[in-house]
C-alpha cells in the first residue's frame, strides 16, 4: 500500500466519477494500515464505511466533504472498524444510512440502524452516478459490496482484502456462502476492487480466482490434516492446516478453519462428535 496519510482524501486514478480514499486512524494487526473509507461524487456525495468513532476522523470527513451534500452513508458490514462512526456522521450531515442491520453475533455494532430495509440489487441514484448493492455473505451474514455502475469499481469491504484474506466467523460467517459470493462476483464487469483494508486492485478476475483457489487449497489441507490425525480437536488440527501462519494469528485462523469444517460437514465429508472431527 502506498504511503497514505490517515484522514487525508486521496483521489483514485483512472475514474471519470471522483472517488477518494480516506485512510482510518486505526492501524493494527487485524486492520493493517487502517480501515479505508471512500468518498464518492462531486456535489451529491456518498461515503462508504466511516469506521470507528473518532472525533478527529469526523473532522477529516467534514473537511473532505467541503460543504457539499453528503446524501448517503454506506456500510459494508457492522464490525467495529467499519460502521460505528455512521451514527455520528449522520448527526452532522443528515445523510441516509444504507446497509443491513447487525446480526445477533459477537463483535457486531448494534448502534447501526439503516434508514430502511436494503437488499441485494437495490440501487442508489445520485444523478451523476449510481451504486448497486450486492449482498455478499461469508465473512459475516450482513456483508454488502457496492458496485459503482459504469466504472466497474467494486467496494469490497472485508469480502476481498488486499494482501491478506478475510477471517470467516461462524456461526454467523459461512464458508460455503463466502465461496458462492466470490463466484457470483466473477459475472460482474469489474475493473477495480476497492477493499476495506489495503490498496485498490486493478485485476479483479485474477484476485477473485486467487481467493477461491486459496480457500480450496486450505480446504484440502483440512482434509489431509484429518487424514493424518484421524479423530482430532480443532486446537490440534489448526497447527497442521495453518502451519504457515504466525502464532499470534492462530486464534483467528481457528475460526476460519472451523468455517471450513462446517462447510465440509454440510457437504457430508466430515463429522464432529464431542468436539472431535473426522473424515467420514
Amino acid at each position: 500500500m502506498q504511503n497514505i496519510i490517515p484522514g487525508v482524501a486521496i483521489p483514485i486514478d483512472g475514474l471519470s466519477i471522483p472517488v477518494s480514499r480516506i485512510l482510518g486512524r486505526n492501524p493494527g494487526p487485524m486492520t493493517g494500515p487502517g480501515t479505508n473509507s471512500y468518498l464518492i461524487g462531486k456535489e451529491r456525495l456518498c461515503l462508504i464505511d466511516p469506521g470507528p468513532v473518532d472525533e478527529k476522523q469526523l473532522s477529516n470527513f467534514l473537511e473532505a466533504i467541503k460543504g457539499n451534500k453528503l446524501e448517503y452513508i454506506l456500510v459494508t458490514h457492522t464490525h467495529g472498524d467499519h460502521s460505528p462512526a455512521a451514527k455520528m456522521l449522520q448527526a452532522e450531515t443528515g445523510a441516509e444510512l444504507v446497509g443491513i442491520e447487525a446480526p445477533d453475533a459477537l463483535g457486531q455494532d448494534h448502534t447501526f440502524s439503516p434508514s430502511k430495509i436494503w437488499g441485494d440489487g437495490d440501487e442508489i441514484n445520485c444523478d451523476e452516478y449510481k451504486l448497486r448493492l450486492i449482498h455478499t455473505p461469508g465473512h459475516v451474514s450482513n456483508h454488502i459490496c457496492y458496485l459503482l455502475i459504469g466504472e466497474g469499481l467494486l467496494f469490497t469491504g472485508d469480502h476481498i482484502l488486499q494482501g491478506t484474506t478475510s477471517v470467516i466467523l461462524p456461526p454467523d460467517g459461512d464458508m460455503g456462502a463466502y465461496l458462492c459470493s466470490l463466484q457470483s462476483l466473477k459475472d460482474l464487469p469489474l475493473r477495480y476492487l476497492a477493499p476495506g483494508h489495503g490498496a485498490v486492485m486493478d485485476n479483479p478476475a485474477k484476485e477473485i480466482q486467487h481467493l477461491i483457489n486459496h480457500r480450496m487449497k486450505r480446504e484440502r489441507k483440512v482434509l489431509s490434516g484429518l487424514e493424518k490425525l484421524e479423530n482430532c480437536l480443532i486446537d490440534d488440527l489448526v497447527l497442521i492446516v495453518y502451519d504457515d501462519v504466525a502464532e499470534h494469528l492462530l486464534p483467528w485462523a481457528k475460526k476460519t478453519m472451523h468455517a471450513h469444517l462446517i462447510k465440509l460437514q454440510r457437504d457430508g465429508i466430515v463429522a464432529e462428535l464431542d468436539g472431535c472431527w473426522k473424515i467420514l
